[in-house]
């Protein structure tokens, strides 16, 4: 009787601390593909690549209402190989995202490592999302997708408005500035209308600080959406590039045509620029799976080395001046 007793009330304890917690969800993404690359400076190369469309990742995330429109959230995202199991990265346990937060009435402030405001502003703006072997990372520049260290801010939405500021601490013992982060974006999502312009400084050393600015907008017309974006790249050497996309979503049966044209401008003469054209399919199995294959080709200058990737593989570079090029067919699952 006695521990039948004891029992249920460790039982109802319990119950009573799960129900205090609104839960913790574990998603994730499993993509993996075949890709030929040609163009590499040691010859072509074909293999089973892990994150072609999205990166494949392990997530957990959670959150506790607090009351009063308050809650406390948090992210911890690992990025994986999925063809050899391996953590990406740089080996971090959760390398994609680590961060903790609180969200009021007042917005959202997120303590941790993030996504860069630049990066993200620019995923939505890629017809490509910034993955396949078209992905407009290949050319365009987002400093560092995500982030260390960092404290970020993001209003909450009106009329379609929103804005987030981010700041990461350099944590350099004798120069507080080297490897700081100042960032943000102002971004505008309504109806068929999608908008964003977003600035991101990055202290790379202590007599160099790389500055980028990116406008982009995508339009749904019904039949197609179209996608466009101009973005600049100086830095305190003499780098000086203009970046201009184009490019087209098109709905196509159970599942989506995509293509992109991405020009690299060298403005400071050191014949570093290019252009890129990429096509790409995705069809849907189900709401959680789809296949998919993109092909994606470089014109390089002469002094340029720039690579068809995509989400998460950095191709195989070419030899200055020499092209690039990567098809893929693969597979993605989430859950």
């Amino acid at each position: 009787m006695k521990k039948s007793l004891v029992a249920g009330l460790l039982l109802a304890s319990a119950a009573g601390a799960a129900s205090a917690q609104s839960g913790v969800t574990v998603y994730g993404i499993l993509d993996a593909g075949i890709t030929r690359e040609t163009g590499g400076a040691e010859g072509s190369v074909t293999k089973l690549a892990s994150g072609v469309q999205s990166g494949s990742r392990l997530g957990f995330k959670g959150q506790e209402d607090l009351g009063n429109s308050m809650n406390a959230h948090f992210v911890l995202e690992n990025g994986l190989d999925l063809d050899t199991g391996k953590a990406r990265q740089n080996g971090a346990l959760f390398g994609r995202h680590a961060y903790v937060g609180l969200t009021t009435s007042a917005g959202t402030v997120n303590l941790g490592r993030q996504c860069n405001p630049i990066f993200i502003a620019l995923d939505g703006i890629d017809p490509f999302e910034t993955g396949f072997t078209g992905s407009a990372t290949n050319l365009m520049s987002i400093g560092t997708a995500r982030t260390n260290n960092t404290v970020s801010y993001a209003t909450p939405k009106l009329n379609g408005l929103s804005a987030t500021v981010m700041y990461g601490f350099g944590e350099q013992p004798g120069d507080s500035t080297l490897g700081r982060t100042i960032a943000f974006s102002i971004d505008y999502a309504a109806g068929p209308l999608v908008g964003t312009l977003a600035y991101d400084s990055l202290k790379v050393t202590s007599f160099n600080t790389l500055k980028e600015v990116l406008l982009g907008a995508s339009y749904n017309f019904g039949p197609a959406t179209v996608h466009a974006a101009f973005e600049t790249e100086k830095d305190d050497l003499g780098g000086d590039f203009r970046d201009f996309l184009l490019g087209a979503s098109v709905p196509l049966g159970q599942g989506k045509l995509l293509a992109s044209y991405v020009k690299k401008q060298d403005r400071s003469s050191t014949e570093r620029g290019g252009r890129q054209f990429a096509v790409g399919y995705t069809y849907a199995l189900s709401k959680r799976t789809n296949l998919y294959s993109s092909f994606g080709t470089i014109r390089n200058e002469s002094a340029a080395t720039n690579v068809v990737g995509d989400a998460s593989s950095g191709g195989s570079a070419p030899a200055a001046g020499n092209g690039s090029r990567a098809l893929s067919v693969g597979i993605r699952h989430k859950f």
